[in-house]
C-alpha cells in the first residue's frame, strides 16, 4: 500500500445488494489490512429495475431489504453487540482482528438522520441529492445523538458536496457544466441511466438548455444549490456558509469533472482556498476517500 493517512473504504456500500454479514466481513478484512483507517458507509440506491434484479440470488422471489435492519445487524456483526436470545449471539467475527472500521450511514432524507442518531454512528448526507434537506437533517442528527458504543461518543457528520473550482469565477462556472449536464442527460435517459457517461464541460453546454446552465452555484435567498462552482474564493464561501448552516464536521467532495487534468487542479485549488497542505500520497485505487 502506497499511503500511509488517508482513509479508505466506501460511500457507499449500497446494503441492499448485500447481507449484513457479507458487508461486516469484508469491512473486516479491510480493517486487518489497514488498521484505523477504514470507513465503512452503508447506504441504500437502486441500479434500475434489470441491475436490481440481476443482484439477486432469488429471482422468482426477489428479497424485499429492511435498511434499519440491515444497517442494525451490520453494526452488531461488527461490535458483537447481539442481544443473549439472537441466533447471531457468541458467533463472533473474526476474532483475530480487534480492530473495528468506522461506521458511517450515508443517507438523503431525516430518515437516515433518526436511524443514525438513534445507533450512534456517523452520519453522511449527500448535499448534492437533497440540498435543501441536508441542514435540517444534520442538526436533527446532532440535536437527537445517543452513545450505543459503537464507536462514538459524541455524534460526527459529513456534509458531502459536489464541487468545481476553476482559477476564475468564469473556469469553474464552466467546469460545472461537467455535472450539470450528466444530470440533463440523466433526466433524458430513462430506463436506460445506467448507461449515461459524464460529458466535458463543452458538450454539457451544447446539449443543455438555458435554465439548466442558468441552476445556480451559489447559494441564493437561502436556497442550497444541486452544484457549488466558481472561483477558489467563492465556493469557500459557500462552503463555509454551508458548514455553519448544517453544522456538519467534514465536508466530503464529489465531483463530476470530465476531463482528469482539470479536476485534479479544482482539487488544488480548493485545498489552497481552505489553506490545507498539499498531499502527493498515491491513492490505494479508485474507491479511496479523503476522510
Amino acid at each position: 500500500m502506497s499511503t500511509s493517512s488517508i482513509r479508505l473504504g466506501s460511500g457507499a456500500v449500497l446494503m441492499n445488494h448485500y447481507s449484513p454479514f457479507k458487508v461486516a466481513e469484508m469491512f473486516k478484512q479491510l480493517e486487518a489490512m489497514a488498521p484505523g483507517r477504514i470507513d465503512l458507509g452503508m447506504g441504500r440506491a437502486t441500479a434500475g429495475p434489470v441491475l436490481d434484479l440481476a443482484l439477486q440470488q432469488n429471482r422468482q422471489n426477489p428479497a424485499q431489504a429492511d435498511h434499519q435492519q440491515q444497517i442494525s445487524e451490520t453494526v452488531a456483526w461488527l461490535y458483537e453487540r447481539f442481544p443473549d436470545d439472537h441466533p447471531f449471539a457468541n458467533h463472533p467475527l473474526m476474532t483475530s482482528v480487534a480492530e473495528v472500521p468506522q461506521t458511517w450511514l450515508l443517507g438523503s432524507s431525516p430518515n437516515g438522520s433518526n436511524l443514525a442518531a438513534g445507533l450512534g454512528i456517523g452520519y453522511t448526507f449527500a448535499g448534492f441529492i437533497n440540498p435543501a434537506g441536508a441542514a435540517p437533517a444534520l442538526r436533527h442528527y446532532r440535536q437527537n445523538f445517543q452513545p450505543q458504543g459503537f464507536g462514538l461518543d459524541s455524534p460526527r457528520a459529513i456534509l458531502a458536496v459536489n464541487v468545481a473550482v476553476g482559477d476564475t469565477r468564469a473556469d469553474g462556472l464552466h467546469l460545472a457544466n461537467s455535472p450539470k449536464g450528466f444530470y440533463a442527460r440523466l433526466s433524458r435517459a430513462g430506463r436506460e441511466a445506467g448507461s449515461v457517461l459524464v460529458p466535458t464541460a463543452d458538450e454539457g453546454a451544447r446539449e443543455m438548455t438555458q435554465p439548466q446552465k442558468d441552476e445556480p452555484v451559489t447559494i441564493v435567498d437561502g436556497q442550497w444549490p444541486r452544484f457549488v462552482a466558481g472561483g477558489p474564493q467563492d465556493v469557500r464561501a459557500t462552503l463555509e456558509q454551508m458548514l455553519q448552516e448544517s453544522g456538519a464536521d467534514e465536508l466530503m467532495i464529489q465531483d463530476l469533472i470530465a476531463d482528469p487534468a482539470a479536476r485534479h487542479h479544482s482539487h488544488e485549488l480548493l485545498a489552497q482556498a481552505f489553506d490545507l497542505p498539499q498531499r502527493h500520497d498515491t491513492l490505494a485505487g479508485p474507491g479511496a476517500s479523503a476522510g
